[in-house]
């Protein structure tokens, strides 16, 4: 169905034609421009804050964070993390430009498999496209080397993110969306540490419809 035709009848259910050029133009006109709404005081800090920030809320809400220096640490964290959560070192990755350019055999007992995830894998290894100071929120948009079954079907997932690559509020990971890659991708994944539900009887269970454990490796490449 094409979106003219859900268009078409939306208008006919309301009993009403197509909007007059004025009013179309003007709808236009806001899309363009993108005006922000009200930003919490809490993310306008200076950068370095905001990781602080990034980082203080995703602890809070369950997942976990090792810091590395360079992207030549990132190995022995993802390494050292799976050992310390008694997990084997088997995990399959996405299959990014940045992830492959890590020089992984500096961890000869890491086993990585390129590609989408299956319902058999434990682990994932995910490219961090943005996270969000604010709430501790990761942005995850698919594409053919950020996978999106990466981020729900593993029980594991380790996600290797640039501190530069954090920002302050969600407008600006909007931003930095349009403006890298423009038309908006087919999913786009806000991911607020582990899986969980409280459903039943207010009990706190995690991983109820994804991973049970969110790690993140940020990389400190931010002045």
């Amino acid at each position: 169905m094409t979106k003219d035709t859900i268009l078409t009848a939306i208008r006919r259910g309301l009993r009403r034609g197509a909007l007059p050029e004025d009013q179309a133009a003007m709808l236009r006109g806001r899309l363009e421009r993108h005006p922000r709404q009200l930003i919490p005081a809490r993310s306008r800090l200076p950068h370095p804050d905001q990781v602080d920030l990034f980082v203080s809320n995703v602890e809070k809400e369950f997942g976990s964070v090792t810091r590395v220096g360079t992207v030549d640490e990132v190995p022995g964290a993802v390494a050292d993390y799976l050992s310390a959560q008694n997990l084997p070192g088997l995990a399959v990755m996405a299959p990014h430009p940045e992830l492959r350019a890590i020089d992984w055999s500096a961890r000869p007992l890491l086993e990585l498999r390129e590609g989408r995830a299956e319902g058999t894998d434990m682990v994932s290894i995910q490219h961090g496209f943005a996270a969000i100071a604010e709430t501790g929120t990761l942005m995850l948009p698919s594409a053919s080397d950020r996978p999106t079954t990466l981020n729900i079907l593993t029980d594991t997932e380790i996600v290797v993110l640039r501190a530069s690559r954090v920002v302050g509020a969600y407008e600006e990971a909007w931003d930095l969306l349009r403006s890298e890659i423009g038309a908006m991708p087919r999913n786009v994944m806000l991911v607020t540490g582990p899986s969980r539900s409280a459903d039943i009887e207010q009990a706190l269970e995690l991983g109820a419809h994804g991973p049970r454990r969110l790690h993140v490796v940020l990389v400190e490449d931010a002045d």
